[in-house]
């Protein structure tokens, strides 16, 4: 998808407020001039262009779209969007060129809705030519509009996994494709015809096919091997055994091939990975063909049959023994490869990780920019209560990953190896992901991967409570604030009480995260007396629970009556500074202390 041009025009001028709004998201390569030239434009970038959003009436793009129109395999998506920014209709390519994944992107960035009017996705289920690129797979050959056609006539369809991430039987969306068929008929019809196949494997064969990246391709070679010759090697070993490039999730080597030109060429051309791996490590792999020759010159007995085993592992599969391929006339060089199959799938530079700040929980309080994460995220990770309140945004084609609340670091994990996969996964927090939230603990987790076997990382910010209970409050943040959690979980007390004295004598405002809870029932008596330290017991305190919910509650005290046993985990504490005062229902801080001259 980064390799994607994406056009937008207008019509006319009425659409330029939404073409800004787009570009603005990111979600444009490049637009024209409201009203300019439509059609000479999108004839001129038919062929090369991979989507075009137009800001018009479906039956004027219709009319000019309609003489480019070359066949499903060649044409771009295209989605028409109205002036007013309300609806997103893939118009062209909704399955193979993407139209109805973009209409769902360009929905989310703008506040609208996708209309979709698929057979698929009208009845939420599974575009099977299609769905398998959101789980990081390529597609195979196969009669996939056949396929499509026996799918949408309610026809059977047996599913065959050999490989590959298995986590997408789990989607509503593929409930009816995998649920167990009825009886046959005791004398069915001579003329039946055997069901069609949906096949995920690694290897060619009948059927539609899609294949995960699971084959590690090991290679070894002699210094300044010629390209022409890995190309061969590689070649003759996929098509003997019938196994499909699009299946291959990257090379493996020794690192001393590190810097080999063939090899680097190789895996830039296909845009595959590449790992390397210390001599040590291979001589330690069990291989079946040992070699002393590459013992002697190498220290290890191995470098394909290792290298493909270790970069499979856990629970690797050797499919091809080593194969020695030498130089033809014009060639240098003599290379080994091996092929192995991992037992899931890797494609890390496929997947991203989207770390998404879903602000207090109401959906309209929910950013842009985090509603475009989900959108087009394959899994949602997270807190079960977080997305709860973001259930009405997933589709049935995407998976939902809870976990418990404690749990942080094993759902950063979780959401990991889920974007190792290829996939798109929003790793979810309430509020802002940086404040308090995720970000900080998945980034380093993220860091200590080496950077060619990281994915995507892009963290999307939210609202946090601290803005929210600011807002409904008054205006309690015009002047220097701070933020300080109670919770003692990650942080020991006595720091705690440290920043808490630095606050009060500081006189910052303070906004008190994790305030209390049944096991942490103290600390916020006690970081009232280090705040009333430098501060009067008439200092006024928001209290502010389940913000952006049904159950929200908004309510002003002073810093020496605040009902503690109010308190717990679903609430902030605002407590103002010196100046900070409270009527008419509202609190305000003044931007400047007394005395202060304000421009």
């Amino acid at each position: 998808m980064s390799d994607s041009i994406c056009w937008g025009l207008a019509l006319s001028r009425a659409g330029a407020p939404v073409l800004e709004r787009l570009d603005q998201g990111g979600l444009l390569k490049a637009r024209a001039e409201p009203g300019a030239g439509a059609a000479e434009l999108l004839s001129r970038h038919w062929g090369d262009a991979s989507a075009f959003v137009v800001v018009g009436a479906c039956g004027a793009v219709t009319r000019l779209v309609a003489p480019l129109l070359q066949g499903k395999e060649h044409d771009p998506a295209v989605v028409v969007v109205d002036p007013q920014g309300r609806f997103a209709i893939p118009l062209l390519g909704g399955h193979g060129a993407g139209a109805e994944q973009l209409s769902q992107r360009v929905a989310a960035l703008l506040g609208g809705e996708a209309v979709l009017t698929g057979a698929s996705s009208g009845g939420g289920s599974l575009a099977l030519d299609s769905f398998g690129l959101a789980w990081g797979w390529r597609k195979g050959l196969g009669d996939w509009t056949a396929l499509m056609k026996a799918a949408a006539r309610g026809k059977r369809i047996a599913v065959q996994q050999e490989s590959g991430c298995p986590d997408w039987q789990g989607l509503q969306a593929a409930a009816t494709l995998l649920q167990p068929q009825a009886e046959p008929a005791k004398e069915p019809p001579p003329a039946e015809s055997p069901p069609l196949q949906l096949v995920i494997s690694p290897r060619r064969g009948p059927g539609c096919r899609w294949h995960p990246p699971s084959l590690w391709l090991g290679l070894g070679c002699e210094r300044d091997t010629s390209l022409s010759l890995l190309e061969r090697l590689l070649e003759q070993a996929l098509d003997g055994t019938q196994l499909a490039p699009e299946a291959v999730a990257g090379l493996a080597s020794i690192d001393r091939k590190g810097d080999e030109p063939a090899l680097l060429e190789l895996a830039r051309s296909h845009r595959w990975p590449l790992r390397l791996f210390s001599a040590e490590d291979l001589a330690a792999v069990p291989v079946p063909s040992p070699s002393q020759a590459v013992l002697r010159e190498m220290g290890t007995a191995s470098v394909a049959e290792a290298a493909a085993l270790l970069a499979s592992s856990p629970q690797p599969e050797l499919l091809l023994e080593k194969r020695i391929e030498r130089a033809r006339p014009g060639e240098r060089g003599a290379a080994t490869l091996a092929v192995a199959q991992a037992t899931g799938q890797w494609a890390p530079q496929r997947g991203r990780l989207h770390l998404v700040g879903s602000g207090p929980g109401q959906l309209d309080l929910l950013t842009p920019d985090a509603r475009l994460a989900l959108a087009e995220s394959t899994v949602w990770v997270g807190y079960s209560l977080y997305l709860d309140l973001l259930e009405p945004l997933r589709r049935p084609d995407q998976l939902r990953r809870d976990g418990k609340l404690t749990e942080e670091r094993d759902r950063c994990r979780l959401a990991l190896e889920l974007a190792d996969a290829g996939l798109s996964v929003a790793l979810v927090s309430s509020g802002d992901s940086g404040i308090y939230g995720m970000a900080g603990l998945a980034l380093e987790l993220w860091l200590e991967r080496a950077p060619a076997e990281r994915p995507a990382f892009t963290v999307h910010p939210g609202l946090s409570a601290l803005q929210v209970a600011a807002a409904r409050a008054g205006a309690p943040l015009m002047h220097d604030f701070c933020t300080i959690s109670l919770s003692d979980r990650l942080t020991p007390w006595p720091t705690i009480e440290k920043r808490l004295r630095a606050a009060a004598s500081g006189d910052f405002v303070v906004a008190l995260y994790n305030p209390r809870s049944l096991g942490r029932d103290w600390q916020l008596g006690r970081a009232r007396e280090l705040l009333l330290e430098g501060r009067s017991t008439e200092t006024p305190v928001v209290l502010a629970r389940q913000l952006g919910r049904a159950e929200e509650s908004v309510q002003l005290h002073s810093l020496g009556d605040l009902p503690l046993d109010q308190v717990d985990m679903l609430s902030l504490v605002l407590v103002g500074n010196s100046s900070s005062r409270r009527q008419d229902g509202v609190m305000v801080t003044p931007r400047g202390y007394p005395g202060a001259e304000l421009s």
